[in-house]
């Protein structure tokens, strides 16, 4: 037997040629340099024509050096690609500059004075004032619209994943579908008609409450839903086998596997009702002063108090308002982050 070295051969790839890592980094500084040129050289005075030139020069600039390199299935994978991040900096850079220019503007007012204060006598030309009646009105109404829709939500939800089925399961379906779509002016109006023009109560906090819960309601009706899909079959299945009834196993097993999911999409829910401003205008009336009791006369809110010292016009009435709406984005923030906080901690805990 011959002991000669065995050669192997280099063993064959699929990978072809692609382009190097920072290659997108030069095409994209190659593309600004080009529009500058472009936008300097045509006259143009915008900056955002001069990145709208960039843009579409490094689309082009990606597919045709990819193209070139790659091939041309690989250098339509990189502009899908671009595209994809290219929506995604769209959407990201209105949210930077709301959140940029309020909290630049907010800071000039925004202390613990304003927070702890009320307008009471304080004109709209005259600097001091707060929002602490507004921020109280808020707190309020959303809790009171919170604890009418929450329970008929979730009951609404349980009742059309568990036990929904014909022709009843439909209409409340339709139904639900159609109060997604409602503006919340129309919610003010409902309530108005109905509670203080039929019924003769008076402006309040609990009126516009309910009208704020009308348009929680399906919010919280669809995100449940959802959840309660989620819930693997095989649970309910093994829970039955068992014995217990179903209400018991929707009790002790459904809502405690879901419920993580169910908080978060309430938590959606009040965020999306803190900022709601033509219910309240309709129904809450609005008033300088601090009033407790939601359920008898006039009473404050941040969106209405943002609204009405905007409208007033002078400059610290405009700062007042640039403030309000800061305190509005971290309550909404506050509360985004509570809920993630609570679906981490009530998510199941799987073994290893």
């Amino acid at each position: 037997m011959s002991n000669a070295p065995v050669t192997r051969k280099h063993a064959s790839t699929l990978r072809g040629n692609t382009l190097p890592k920072w290659s997108s980094w030069a095409i994209a500084a190659g593309a600004v340099v080009v529009a500058v040129g472009i936008g300097l050289g045509a006259g143009l005075d915008s900056k955002v024509q001069w990145g709208l030139i960039a843009a579409i020069l490094f689309v082009l600039g990606t597919y045709v050096i990819a193209a070139r390199v790659e091939g041309h299935r690989q250098a339509k994978d990189r502009i899908a690609t671009t595209l994809v991040w290219a929506c995604f900096v769209i959407a990201v850079i209105p949210l930077a500059s709301l959140i940029w220019e309020t909290v630049k503007r907010g800071a000039k007012a925004f202390d613990m004075y304003f927070l702890t204060h009320s307008m009471g006598v304080v004109a709209d030309n005259e600097p001091g004032g707060g929002i602490y009646h507004a921020l109280l009105g808020t707190l309020e109404q959303v809790g009171i619209a919170t604890l009418i829709a929450v329970p008929i939500g979730v009951l609404t939800a349980i009742y059309l994943v568990e036990y929904g089925r014909g022709k009843l399961a439909g209409a409340v379906t339709f139904f639900v579908d159609v109060m997604t779509g409602i503006p919340s002016i129309v919610a003010g109006l409902f309530v108005l008609s109905f509670w203080i023009l039929i019924l003769g109560m008076g402006y309040s906090g609990f009126a516009g409450a309910m009208a704020l819960a009308i348009l929680m309601m399906p919010v919280v009706v669809r995100s449940t839903e959802e959840m309660l899909k989620l819930v693997p079959n095989e649970l309910r299945e093994a829970s039955l086998a068992l014995g217990i009834p179903k209400w018991r196993t929707i009790i002790k097993v459904v809502l405690p596997t879901s419920i993580g999911g169910i908080t978060t999409g309430v938590m959606l829910a009040v965020a999306r009702i803190a900022g709601e401003t033509a219910p309240v205008l309709l129904l809450v009336w609005g008033t300088n002063f601090i009033n407790n009791n939601p359920f008898d006369g006039p009473q404050a809110s941040l969106p209405l108090y943002i609204y009405r010292q905007y409208s007033a016009g002078t400059d610290v009435a405009t700062d007042r308002a640039w403030a309000a709406a800061l305190a509005l984005i971290l309550f909404v923030m506050i509360l985004n982050m509570g809920a993630r906080a609570i679906a981490r901690w009530k998510a199941p805990k799987t073994g290893r």
